[in-house]
């Protein structure tokens, strides 16, 4: 929610934390799929021997609906084993502490934002 993000800024210049965004270019191709989906052969990349075959797919692809649920399911396995907590209420922001360092990190679709009180 956009209020989240709001309130974690705010955090962030009160306590004058570190602030960092990044964009995942390929984060829809990260995404394993749970289900059996098939495509047919992309133009340009047909095999002529095999032209009547399609693909079975395994990983998610730009285009498709499901490539954002994909992609944030296994983001969210990824960061918790680095140790990351799922704020309660809030899907999108994960937190970790370790000793005296706080660490933020909040996930909009393929976008993260990083804020820590050290560099």
């Amino acid at each position: 929610m956009l209020k989240s993000v709001r309130i974690m800024l705010a955090i962030d210049a009160f306590f004058d934390y570190e602030i960092w965004q990044m964009d995942v270019k390929t984060a829809f191709l990260n995404g394993f799929l749970k289900e059996e989906l098939y495509m047919m052969q992309p133009e340009g990349f047909v095999d002529p021997e095999n032209a009547d075959k399609v693909c079975k797919l395994q990983r998610s692809i730009y285009g498709m609906v499901q490539a954002s649920r994909c992609w944030n399911q296994r983001f969210d396995e990824v960061i918790k084993a680095f140790g990351f907590i799922q704020v309660f209420g809030e899907a999108c922001i994960y937190n970790k502490v370790s000793g005296s360092s706080t660490t933020f990190l909040i996930l909009y679709v393929d976008d993260i934002l990083l804020i820590r009180n050290n560099v």
